[in-house]
């Protein structure tokens, strides 16, 4: 077999692969409900914006208190195998409150493959003075990441139903921590909450969502069907959804 034909078929079976692979988590990945679809559009009150970004081949969603020019701003990064449309609905409400909200796409929907992105969105707004990152779950684990590494670049964390590896622990950080967490979660569950303080700075806020899961952080599924692992909820989805955006306010507040 000729040199040329091998690299050829290399080159066959390695597109192959890529694309098996971006099928197999675009269908494993959770996809938004329909009550988030609907989040991504503009009104009166919020002014909701897609931004496409070569580099990622992909875009991200930008959502502003309609006719106001906020100066203090959230990135959120979705929970692992998590459409990143899913938070549309927290990310409008907390807009609505008058912060400028940003939700990432990643890559296979997974925050570990584009964990740097908030550079991105840091450097296009620099008229924002203070910065937030956020994520649910995995995307959490990354926004300590990228705080650990990049803490310059940003004023707080609040994490979802999340807490750092102890690879990417940042209790040896000043950062501003918020971390909110349900009683039912299954996943991020109240004895790695307290564990996690450990890896945290001392004057991390914890909020806690007396029952809150782990799959009502975010709008995907069927609105039926919990996250692999997670626990039922003993409060809807509403409610809970309402705690999370009135905790992650008042911490943006303090900022």
């Amino acid at each position: 077999m000729g040199k040329r034909k091998l690299k050829g078929i290399v080159i066959v079976l390695a597109i192959s692969m890529v694309g098996g692979i971006f099928l197999g988590t675009y269908f494993l990945s959770q996809q938004p409900m329909p009550e988030a679809i609907g989040a991504l559009t503009s009104d009166d009150r919020v002014t909701v914006n897609r931004v496409f970004v070569q580099s990622w081949l992909n875009s991200y969603y930008v959502f502003e208190p309609a006719g106001e020019k906020p100066s203090r701003g959230l990135i959120i990064y979705p929970g692992g195998l998590v459409d990143h449309r899913a938070y549309a609905p927290l990310a409008r409400d907390i807009a609505a409150k008058g912060y400028r909200t940003v939700i990432v796409s990643m890559p296979f929907h997974l925050s570990i493959l584009g964990y740097a992105r908030a550079d991105t969105i840091v450097k296009e707004y620099p008229e924002i003075k203070k910065w937030a990152l956020g994520g649910h779950s995995l995307g959490g684990v990354m926004a300590c990441r990228y705080a650990k590494k990049f803490r310059e670049h940003i004023d707080g964390v609040v994490l979802w139903a999340s807490y750092p590896s102890g690879r990417f622990r940042i209790d040896d950080t000043t950062i501003k921590v918020a971390s909110i967490y349900g009683t039912e979660d299954g996943l991020a569950t109240l004895d790695k909450i307290e564990t996690s303080k450990l890896h945290l700075p001392k004057n991390t806020q914890f909020f806690r969502i007396d029952g809150g899961n782990h799959t009502q952080f975010g709008w995907y599924g069927d609105g039926e069907e919990l996250q692999k692992g997670d626990g039922p909820a003993a409060i809807t989805r509403e409610r809970q959804q309402a705690i999370i955006v009135k905790a992650t306010v008042d911490f943006l507040q303090r900022l």
